[in-house]
């Protein structure tokens, strides 16, 4: 497909993905449960998390997250106790215990506290066009408080090559205003053309068969690829186009 005729096919597709039915079948569905800001980021956060493996379970799972959180998540990061982290042992959802549940707690609190709050805490501070540097920083900040050394694996760090894959969903759930009533663009203070693609299996398979990708492995190397490729067909909001690859991907097995 020649450039122009490329966009025209993936501008179709984000339209037929990026709309309220989306909501139904996908993890976004649990931020959408709140209506206050700091609740719909801390939902939306700990879902993409443990964004990884069948879909059904992640809801699942991220629904007796918030239930165990009072669903009230704000509410219960500022003021729990200890005995109240107690509620949360015998949580699981693949690798992610309880053990790290309750560190993701205390770290959020320190976050909300000391950090200025998620949307502070993953802002781009040196002047960068991506959030490589942003999430790593990030990572830092929400291991200052003492941790288990086995939850540090559950947050990536692009400068290690990692695709980032659920941070930067979590981005586009929380930056991108989609004007669709899906992504939520609660964060003002960043920017949607910074946003990088959430690379995973369906949407880097169909990158690559449609030639937006070539590198074969899902590391950051091939998301900073996948960026210059879909920001020069929408400079402003490329990670629209998630929309397009995924439902493309799992909806069509394209």
């Amino acid at each position: 497909m020649k450039k122009a005729e490329l966009k025209e096919f993936l501008d179709e597709k984000v339209i037929l993905y990026n709309n309220p039915k989306f909501i139904d079948s996908d993890p976004i569905q649990i931020p959408h449960l709140f209506s206050k800001k700091e609740d719909i980021e801390i939902a939306g956060f700990l879902t993409a998390i443990i964004s990884w493996g069948n879909r059904t379970m992640i809801i699942r799972n991220a629904h007796k997250m918030m239930e165990l959180l009072d669903n009230s998540p704000h509410d219960f990061i500022l003021n729990h106790q200890e005995k109240d982290l107690k509620h949360l042992e015998g949580f699981v959802h693949r690798t992610f215990n309880y053990i790290d549940f309750q560190q993701f707690i205390k770290s959020l609190q320190h976050i909300y506290l000391q950090r200025g709050g998620l949307e502070q805490a993953l802002s781009i501070k040196d002047g960068s066009k991506t959030y490589q540097t942003a999430i790593n920083n990030f990572k830092t900040l929400f291991f200052e408080v003492d941790h288990q050394t086995r939850t540090q694996k559950h947050i990536s760090d692009p400068l290690k090559n990692s695709a980032a894959k659920r941070i930067n969903m979590f981005l586009r759930w929380m930056v991108r205003n989609d004007q669709a009533g899906v992504d939520f663009g609660i964060w003002k203070t960043h920017n949607s053309a910074h946003l990088s693609c959430p690379l995973d299996v369906h949407s880097g398979n169909v990158a690559r068969k449609l030639k937006l990708l070539l590198r074969k492995q899902n590391d950051w190397k091939a998301v900073t690829e996948l960026d210059k490729n879909l920001r020069s067909l929408d400079a402003s909001d490329p990670v629209k186009y998630d929309f397009a690859l995924f439902g493309l991907g799992v909806f069509e097995k394209f």
